[in-house]
């Protein structure tokens, strides 16, 4: 066994040991895990865009919103969490306008807030929380790996050959179908009765999760690397292994916010949105 092939193995299993332990933990174990992959995020996006090199103050307001970001979803308010945002990323499109610094940057303020943000709300503190994180870990997994092998199988037209020359339509089928059927599948472990609400929810997380997958490919293509990073031996970067997850925690989040504010429920969790407790 080469070494470059054992520091994959143990890399995978100490990452996903550690995130199904703060995953079945909850609360403080995943509000952790949530923000270090905030801040892994934004580190990546702001060194592949080179946001240091292009204007410094920026980059520095970059990680003080982050950093606050982190501190509030570690030990502030959750609901602070989305105004928080929303503030730091205006004052960061207000710098956008009045400095000549990149428009990348209050893009990574945003896209790294709200990825922790929201898979932090997912998983939430109680026991539904905990099936809603599976099931969006499901229809993610799912998707991505039968993508992966139909479209070996099957081949076909090209999904997006100037992002992704590999993906093709029958991978994103095959995908979407797979998708369904696992959130189903874990919906209908839990809950008697399967709804087509959380059917279609299923079908637009697992849209979400390759979309996701194919904007990070992007970014990659726009600026010319590889590999988000090298953080993880043996496997990248963070967002190479969760540019889909996030994408359907986004989906979810979001959705499950405007739900509430339409509905007047402000003070439904994400996963009673999701199963319609």
């Amino acid at each position: 066994m080469s070494s470059e092939l054992k520091k994959r193995i143990v890399s995978a299993i100490v990452l996903a040991v550690g995130s199904l332990w703060a995953t079945w933990m909850g609360g403080l174990a995943f509000d952790i895990l949530s923000a270090a992959i905030m801040v892994s995020i934004y580190y990546e996006w702001s060194t592949m865009t080179g946001l240091s090199a292009r204007h410094y103050p920026s980059y520095a307001f970059g990680w003080f919103a982050i950093a606050l970001l982190s501190l509030n979803l570690i030990a502030g308010d959750p609901a602070l969490g989305v105004p928080l945002l929303a503030g730091l990323t205006v004052t960061g499109l207000i710098l956008l306008y009045l400095r000549d610094c990149s428009g990348w940057f209050p893009g990574g303020i945003f896209y790294a807030g709200l990825s922790g943000i929201s898979l932090a709300a997912i998983r939430g503190n109680d026991a539904s929380g905990l099936v809603a994180m599976i099931y969006v870990f499901a229809i993610v997994w799912a998707t991505d790996i039968l993508a992966f092998f139909v479209g070996r199988a099957i081949g076909g037209k090209k999904l997006a050959p100037r992002i992704s020359p590999g993906k093709t339509w029958s991978g994103a089928i095959g995908g979407t179908i797979s998708g369904v059927i696992a959130g189903g599948a874990v919906s209908f472990s839990f809950f008697p009765q399967l709804s087509f609400r959380t059917l279609g929810l299923a079908l637009l997380l697992s849209i979400a999760s390759q979309i996701g997958d194919l904007f990070e490919s992007f970014i990659k293509r726009r600026f010319g690397v590889k590999d988000s990073s090298h953080l993880i031996p043996g496997h990248g970067g963070v967002m190479d292994r969760v540019d889909g997850l996030v994408f359907a925690g986004f989906t979810a989040f979001l959705l499950a916010v405007i739900h509430a504010a339409w509905s007047d429920a402000g003070g439904t969790s994400v996963a009673a949105f999701v199963f319609g407790l």
